[in-house]
C-alpha cells in the first residue's frame, strides 16, 4: 500500500515530459515511416506479436516511450534494464526468470535495454543465446549507429527500427497537447501562451520534445502572471526559458535565402569572417547543415572552379562529413570548409563557358559533328570515311595535335576563357602555348 502510494506521488510529481509521456499508440507523435497505419512495428505492437528490435535514433525521439507502450500493451513480462548500471549477473538473472515464465506460465518476457550500446562485448555476447532460442524478446534503444555499435550476431537476430528527430510540427502539437491535457498537463491552469513562444521552442528543440517540454514546464513555474491570474508565456519568456535567442529566420521565407545569399557572396567576395557569420546564424537557427554543405560544392565549382581544383574535393569531404557526424560536430566541419573556400582564388571561367555554350544550344541550329570526331564502329561506316582523318594526339610530340574540334560552321569558337587566378593562370599558360601551335 505505502509502495503503491510512493509510485502516484512519484507520478504526480514527476517532470511534465515525463508525465505527458504517451501510454498508447495512438497518443503517440510523429514517426510515420515506421508507425504509420499499416507500418510492420505499428502492426507488431498492436497484434502483441513483437520479435526483438533495435530503436535507434537521436534523443527525444521517442525510442523510450515507444519501449514503455510495449509495456502498457503485451500481455508478456516487461522487464527494463539500463546499460549504464547493469552488467553480465543482471542479464543472467532476467534470463532465469525469463526461463521460468516460458516454461511455468508459458509467458514470453520483453527485455527493454537502454542505451544497449554502452554494453561491451561481454554483456552482448551474454544475451545472444537467450535471444537466439526466444526465451527473451529484446527491444535496445540507441543513440548510436547500431550497425556499429552491437554485435552483429544480436542485430542479425532483430529487426532494426530508425526513428528519425522530430518536426517541428510534431514539437507544436506535443507543446499545445501539454497546455491543454487536464489530466496529466497543465489544462487545469490558465496560461497564456503566444505563437511566437511555441514556435521557437519547436526550432530550438531540435526534434527533441524533452527540450520543449521542459521549457514549457519552465515558463509555467516562473512566468508572470496578469490581472487575471493567468500565466504569460510570450517570446521574450520562451527564450530565457530555453537558454537561447530567438533569430528571425524563416527557412522557408525570405530570411532563408538572404541569409543563405549572402553566405554565398562573402565566399565569393573572399570574406571567410563574413561566411562564418552567417553560418553560424544559420546553425543556430536550425537550418539543415546539408542544405549548407550542398551550396558549398556548388560555389566551389561555380566560384572557385579551376583556380583551385582541390576547392571542389574540399566541399565534396565537408559534404560527406556532414552526413557521417551531424549535429553539433558537423559544424567544425562546415568552417573547415567556409573558410577554404573563402580563401581560394576565385574563377568562374568554367561556369561561363558552359553557360555560352549551352546558349548556342539553345538559340542556333544543331551544327553537325565532323566525320573524323565521329565513331566508326562498322565496316560499311568506315568505307563512308565515317572516323577519317582522325589524329590521335597521344602519338604526337606533347601528346597534342592540332585538329578542329567545333561542329561544321562552328570552327574557331572558344568558350572558356581562363583567368590567372590560382592554378588556372597553369592551364591558360599551357592553352596558349599549344595554340601558338595551330
Amino acid at each position: 500500500m505505502i509502495e503503491l502510494a510512493a509510485q502516484n506521488n512519484l507520478r504526480d510529481s514527476a517532470p511534465l515530459a515525463e508525465r505527458m509521456r504517451p501510454k498508447t499508440i495512438e497518443e503517440f507523435v510523429g514517426q510515420e515511416a515506421v508507425l504509420g497505419e499499416g507500418k510492420l512495428l505499428r502492426r507488431m505492437i498492436l497484434a502483441d506479436r513483437l520479435s526483438s528490435v533495435v530503436l535507434f535514433g537521436p534523443p527525444g525521439s521517442g525510442k523510450t516511450t515507444l519501449a514503455m507502450i510495449i509495456a502498457n500493451t503485451t500481455k508478456s513480462e516487461f522487464i527494463r534494464l539500463n546499460a549504464v548500471t547493469s552488467g553480465v549477473a543482471d542479464i543472467k538473472e532476467v534470463i532465469k526468470k525469463a526461463t521460468d515464465n516460458l516454461g511455468m506460465y508459458s509467458k514470453r518476457t520483453i527485455v527493454f535495454i537502454d542505451e544497449i550500446h554502452r554494453f561491451n562485448k561481454a554483456q552482448q555476447d551474454a544475451l545472444l543465446p537467450a535471444v537466439e532460442n526466444g526465451t527473451i524478446i529484446l527491444i535496445g534503444a540507441t543513440t548510436e549507429n547500431p550497425y556499429f555499435e552491437i554485435n552483429s550476431a544480436l542485430i542479425s537476430r532483430s529487426t532494426v527500427f530508425e526513428l528519425t528527430r522530430l518536426t517541428e510540427e510534431n514539437i507544436r502539437l506535443i507543446v499545445k497537447r501539454a497546455i491543454k491535457d487536464e489530466a496529466k498537463g497543465l489544462g487545469k491552469f490558465p496560461i497564456k501562451i503566444t505563437k511566437e513562444a511555441i514556435n521557437h521552442w519547436a526550432n530550438v528543440a531540435n526534434g527533441d520534445s524533452r527540450t520543449a517540454l521542459n521549457a514549457l514546464e519552465l515558463a509555467f513555474l516562473t512566468g508572470k502572471r496578469d490581472e487575471e491570474g493567468a500565466i504569460i508565456i510570450d517570446l521574450a519568456c520562451a527564450e530565457e526559458c530555453i537558454q537561447k535567442r530567438a533569430v528571425v529566420y524563416d527557412k522557408n521565407g525570405s530570411s532563408h535565402y538572404d541569409t543563405i545569399s549572402a553566405f554565398i557572396k562573402s565566399l565569393r567576395g573572399s570574406s571567410p569572417d563574413g561566411a562564418l557569420y552567417y553560418l553560424a546564424k544559420m546553425l543556430y537557427s536550425g537550418e539543415d547543415p546539408k542544405f549548407i554543405a550542398r551550396r558549398m560544392v556548388i560555389f566551389a565549382s561555380e566560384d572557385i572552379s579551376n583556380a583551385d581544383p582541390r576547392a571542389l574535393e574540399v566541399a565534396i569531404n565537408v559534404f560527406r562529413a556532414v552526413e557521417i557526424i551531424g549535429l553539433p560536430e558537423c559544424a567544425i566541419n562546415l568552417a573547415h570548409g567556409v573558410t577554404y573556400l573563402a580563401s581560394a582564388p576565385k574563377s568562374n571561367a568554367s561556369c561561363m563557358a558552359l553557360y555560352a555554350a549551352q546558349s548556342d544550344i539553345e538559340k542556333k541550329p544543331t551544327a553537325e559533328i565532323p566525320n573524323h570526331l565521329k565513331n566508326a564502329v562498322y565496316k560499311a561506316q568506315r568505307e563512308a570515311g565515317i572516323g577519317k582523318g582522325y589524329l590521335y594526339p597521344h602519338d604526337f610530340e606533347g601528346h597534342f595535335v592540332p585538329q578542329e574540334y567545333m561542329p561544321i560552321g562552328m570552327e574557331g569558337t572558344v568558350y572558356y576563357h581562363p583567368t590567372e587566378m590560382g592554378y588556372e593562370k597553369s592551364l591558360k599558360e599551357y592553352l596558349d602555348d599549344i595554340k601558338k601551335r595551330v
